[in-house]
């Protein structure tokens, strides 16, 4: 695997870092986790509609925790055991622990999550605020002037 410099991309835009940041990191994490599987799918009738599922046999509802912090979304597999009792001829199940980050893109929400069949599903949408989405603007519609003074808007009265 072969590394880039991001510092002349650092010292080359403004406003930018957190991007650079966020490919830097998903560089360094690319390799390191590789358990569980999973998929990441956009729904085709909805593009702000996606879900992560992860392939998670032998592990409970009890064994499993997601928390979303600061833009990411953290899903920890905790097996606590169970296998004392049990000799294997061949284990290919691992049911060993983990923990897999997925760095969220602004204003992606997780809408639920679901275990069955051995896939957690965990159902995200993306939510753009109002002032964001796009609006039309009527040609020749006169408003009045506005400013904004401790958020709220008042018009602008001509002198």
């Amino acid at each position: 695997m072969s590394t880039f410099d991001f510092s002349p991309l650092y010292r080359t835009v403004v406003g930018f870092d957190r991007l650079a940041s966020l490919i830097d990191t998903a560089q360094r994490l690319d390799g390191a986790q590789g358990y569980p599987p999973y998929n990441i799918e956009q729904s085709i009738e909805d593009e702000s509609t996606y879900a992560i599922e992860l392939a998670v046999a032998g592990f409970g509802e009890d064994d499993l925790d997601l928390e979303v912090k600061e833009g990411q979304l953290v899903v920890v597999g905790k097996k606590d055991g169970g296998t004392e009792n049990r000799k294997f001829l061949h284990r290919g199940i691992a049911e060993r622990g983990f923990i897999r980050r997925f760095q969220l893109a602004d204003h992606v929400v997780v809408t639920g999550a679901n275990l069955k069949n051995g896939l957690l599903r965990i159902e995200l949408r993306r939510e753009l605020p109002e002032a964001m989405k796009p609006r039309k603007i009527a040609i020749g519609a006169e408003t009045a002037p506005t400013n904004v003074i401790e958020g709220r808007r008042t018009k602008v009265s001509a002198a």
